[in-house]
């Protein structure tokens, strides 16, 4: 059996829901407690290393380890990209394009050394390992992505609301090129993989920030609180369905089946 989940539109709904929890909750420590990036980014890796060293080492889908690992990436691409924008001064744009290389070339050693990019059928070590990295770089360029669209300062400056609807219509796009034309199917899952980490981040500073910000003040306790309810929720029922929710390798004749 695959250790990774089948993607479906609850797949999407969830890793929605953990990137703007990631947002939230990253920002819960550097900015509402205020103990700053770095020690955000010690916390976050922490929780990372454990939840990452117990998927690694299970040989089927755990609802609960997998996205526990996706929170825990969306948590530590937060402090990251803040920290590379923020304190090192980098700005957004610039950030995006350093994180936007890094991924290329992560896809493209998978590419040459993986055995499939396709996440449904990952079943060996280093496919799932090529897979996190990816994974944490893609959600760390999020945060920054959004963070250009939505700022003034070195940024575009469209607002939180705004660069939400921009980054959805993309989405869409995205989701038609799937059903209507030959393109890689491969592409087009990263594509809006990467695109659901800034649609999360402008979400969760959308929920959060001020209102004289552009947000709706619910602040990130509120904001976290939320989220993560939502998010119990859509793990309960996978985790009620989850022999439906992943595929069985030996089934469409994969050499990596269990």
């Amino acid at each position: 059996m695959a250790k990774l989940p089948l993607i479906t539109a609850l797949f999407w709904v969830m890793k929605i829901l953990a990137t703007t929890l990631g947002e939230t909750g990253g920002d819960v420590i550097g900015q509402t407690l205020a103990l700053g990036y770095l020690a955000g980014i010690g916390i976050f890796v922490g929780f990372l290393v454990i939840v990452l060293a117990l998927q690694l080492r299970v040989r089927t889908f755990h609802p609960v380890l997998f996205w526990a690992v996706i929170l825990a990436t969306s948590l530590v691409g937060t402090e990251i990209s803040d920290y590379i924008n923020d304190t090192l001064g980098l700005g957004y744009g610039t950030g995006a394009l350093i994180l936007i290389g890094a991924l290329v070339v992560v896809l493209v050693v998978w590419r040459f050394v993986g055995d499939t990019m396709q996440v449904e059928r990952i079943g060996s070590r280093k496919d799932e390992s090529l897979y996190w990295i990816a994974t944490l770089i893609s959600n760390t360029l999020g945060t920054s992505t959004g963070d250009y669209l939505a700022h003034d300062n070195s940024g575009l400056g469209a607002g939180y609301i705004t660069s939400t609807i921009i980054i959805s219509v993309a989405l869409l796009v995205l989701l038609g090129a799937h059903y209507l034309t030959p393109i890689s199917g491969t592409l087009i899952f990263w594509a809006a993989y990467v695109l659901t980490r800034p649609l999360g981040a402008n979400a969760g500073n959308t929920l959060s920030k001020a209102q004289d910000q552009g947000g709706l003040g619910i602040g990130t306790y509120g904001a976290s609180a939320v989220l993560l309810g939502l998010l119990v929720i859509c793990l309960c029922y996978q985790i009620f369905t989850r022999r439906r929710q992943t595929r069985v390798l030996a089934d469409v004749g994969s050499p990596q089946a269990a």
